[in-house]
């Protein structure tokens, strides 16, 4: 929301002139501030029905040990010309549980790192620049996923994950938009006390990584965007490994009330390990098919995506989420690596918002996240969205099943299924 200062005075002179009396106005003198304020406040609560986070052997829906919340506020200014064309911008968040840890959940969705699962962070905080028709943001920032497929801010938790990068933007040429990053450091949008979105851990080893992203509409209709991402190698092998190079390509076109796209990438790296200790050299090929329409009141939508045996799969430098059009509420540790997805979904606007639903069927060939072995995961997603007080509040509910079943009867001890309910609601002022 925009703060304007303003100053009216109007005076009245009586002026005795062949006996009249005539008022005189003085002009309104106006002081405008080019910064804008604003903010979020923020409830959240999720309970898991086979969840223990306090490892006392009991769990259920509504269960203390299964069950996490938290409370958060935030608040923003940006100014787009602070002095001589130069623009700031800062965000910072706060989270508290409000003593609910005491009787009714045991962990959090987000945390600082912190025993008392209380405290804040910044967020954002960065310069900006424009130059004829290329813009330049340096700092701390969000990136969108739709020009930063792998490296980009996760709004699924109770604030979002963000970067400390330099982004570039040109739109130079006619209908096309060419960005280039540096993400120098990112926090990590996880869930539980464990997780800490006040630590900026270095992306690669410290050296960075590179960006490159072209966005072309020049076919009316046609959204083609292409992103090429390279991190060199480092004395320090971590996550991303040495010489990653990530291609992605996206394609989307949209006639009347009907949309199909098509995603295709490959991620490459000469030598990584990951924390779990499963190594695996092979390059990742991914690839996806989406095909949906609008009717009146109703949305649905097909989708298939495919990711190859492979060691990195598909990923999101600072979250858990992934650039595959199959991505649900939960079933990303079960798409992004050696997998076949067939997800089917709808939509329905009624009763003020509106209602999902979404089913997920995977076959992973070799999962990392459940063991080792072929396992298929179904999800079934039920959502219900909408907004209420002149739009400043939006409400969120959802309802996830999750079933694993392993393929090889010697793993079949190792079978689950359970019940999720998430709800939070966000406040804009």
């Amino acid at each position: 929301m925009k703060k304007t200062l303003l100053l009216s005075v109007v005076a009245s002179t009586l002026i005795m002139a062949g006996g009249d009396i005539e008022p005189v106005a003085v002009p309104v003198v106006e002081e405008v501030s080019n910064w804008e304020f604003g903010g979020q406040g923020v409830v959240y609560y999720q309970t898991v029905e086979n969840a223990d986070f306090l490892g006392t052997g009991d769990s259920g829906l509504f269960n203390q040990t299964s069950s996490l919340a938290n409370a958060g506020i935030q608040l923003r200014a940006a100014n787009k010309d602070v002095a001589w064309g130069i623009g700031a911008g800062v965000e910072v968040n706060g989270l508290a549980t409000l003593g609910l840890e005491n009787d009714v959940v045991s962990n959090v969705m987000q945390n600082v790192g912190r025993a008392d699962l209380r405290g804040g962070w910044i967020s954002q905080a960065y310069l900006t620049y424009g130059i004829g028709n290329t813009s330049i943001k340096a700092g701390r920032q969000e990136l969108p996923k739709g020009l930063s497929p792998f490296a980009f801010s996760e709004g699924w938790n109770v604030f979002k994950n963000t970067f400390d990068s330099i982004l570039v933007v040109n739109t130079d040429i006619s209908n096309t938009t060419l960005v280039g990053a540096w993400v120098e450091a990112a926090n990590f949008n996880g869930i539980g006390a464990g997780t800490d979105m006040a630590n900026f851990g270095k992306a690669n080893g410290g050296s960075g990584i590179y960006m490159a992203t072209i966005q072309n509409k020049s076919v009316e209709g046609l959204t083609v965007t292409g992103t090429w991402y390279y991190g060199a190698s480092t004395d320090s092998i971590d996550t991303f490994g040495e010489d990653l190079n990530i291609l992605w390509g996206d394609a989307k076109y949209a006639m009347n009330n009907f949309t199909i796209a098509g995603q295709i990438g490959t991620v490459m790296s000469d030598e990584f390990t990951v924390a779990n200790g499963f190594a695996n050299d092979d390059d990742t090929l991914a690839f996806g098919l989406k095909a949906g329409g609008k009717f009146d009141m109703f949305d649905a939508a097909l989708i298939y995506t495919s990711v190859d045996e492979s060691g990195l799969g598909v990923f999101n430098v600072g979250g858990v989420k992934t650039p595959l059009y199959s991505q649900l509420i939960l079933n990303q540790d079960f798409i992004r690596f050696d997998s076949d997805t067939f997800v089917a979904k709808a939509g329905m606007k009624a009763l003020g918002g509106k209602f999902g639903a979404a089913f997920n069927y995977s076959t992973v060939f070799d999962d990392v996240a459940a063991g080792a072995g072929e396992l298929t995961y179904t999800e079934f997603d039920l959502t219900y969205k909408t907004k209420v007080f002149n739009d400043t509040t939006t409400l969120f509910a959802g309802y996830i099943y999750r079933d694993v079943e392993f393929e090889d009867s010697a793993l079949a001890a190792n079978d689950w299924d359970d019940n999720v309910l998430r709800f939070w609601g966000r406040y804009n002022f």
